[in-house]
């Protein structure tokens, strides 16, 4: 297997950010259109301030923007980092297909010598009970 070059920075905080699930979970709604802190604050038992802090982690690392609508600042998905993210995991689709075809072929293998031994069997035992 090729060697690939690390992740870039910005990767590195998308991932960082996405690893916590709260974050996901203000990503996931955000995917929907977009919301004000306090709309996102309602499904979570958290303060506005904790909300804040999460918002935050995604705004540094590019996933989410905050506008400005009169008094109301709405938070937007941003899409580019995440097709960022998907483009570094698409790298290894290949290798994990590879990896499933390997074993596919290891299971069919695995199975048929399984039916041979069990024919073998039945065979013998076929042969020994005609003898008796």
């Amino acid at each position: 297997m090729q060697l690939r070059k690390p992740a870039s920075p910005d990767l590195n905080a998308i991932f960082a950010a996405l690893a916590d699930p709260t974050r996901r979970a203000i990503v996931a709604r955000l995917a929907e259109g977009e919301a004000s802190v306090a709309e996102l604050v309602e499904p979570f038992e958290m303060t506005q301030p904790a909300i804040s802090k999460h918002l935050k982690v995604l705004e540094r690392a590019g996933l989410i923007s905050r506008g400005r609508d009169a008094q109301r600042r709405p938070c937007r998905l941003e899409a580019q980092p995440l097709a960022e993210a998907n483009e570094w995991l698409e790298r290894y689709r290949d290798c994990w297909e590879q990896n499933f075809l390997r074993l596919d072929a290891l299971l069919e293998e695995m199975n048929a010598e399984g039916r041979r031994t069990r024919s073998v069997k039945t065979q013998q035992k076929r042969k020994n009970h005609s003898k008796n």
